[in-house]
């Protein structure tokens, strides 16, 4: 299970509105930085129910997730974070053991 907070899940919302286009959003790990994991996201346009992708509906969009990246992301949970100037997704892992230095990638 993969869950977005409220304000996560409106940002998603507006940005594909914003967008113009899209059914939700994929997300996944990918292989990078000193710790070794790091969470990718991308928009989705089309989605044809793909072999080997679970589908994490929501009200207003789609949670794609290839079961590769599965493992790595259940419990997830994503939330959208202004911190100063800085605003982005941030996501919370019960299944990280810990970040590198940097808050670029995590290990489990």
């Amino acid at each position: 299970m993969i869950l977005l907070t409220e304000k996560a899940h409106e940002k998603v919302k507006s940005q594909l509105q914003k967008r113009g286009k899209g059914v939700g959003i994929r997300l996944g790990v990918r292989t990078t930085g000193c710790s070794g994991l790091a969470y990718t996201m991308e928009y989705v346009d089309k989605y044809d129910a793909e072999v080997g992708v679970i589908n994490y509906a929501q009200k207003d969009f789609v949670i794609l997730v290839d079961s590769k990246s599965d493992v790595y992301l259940k419990g997830l949970i994503m939330d959208w974070v202004r911190n100063g100037l800085n605003e982005g997704f941030d996501f919370k892992n019960p299944n990280e053991r810990d970040r590198c230095g940097c808050g670029e990638s995590f290990r489990v």
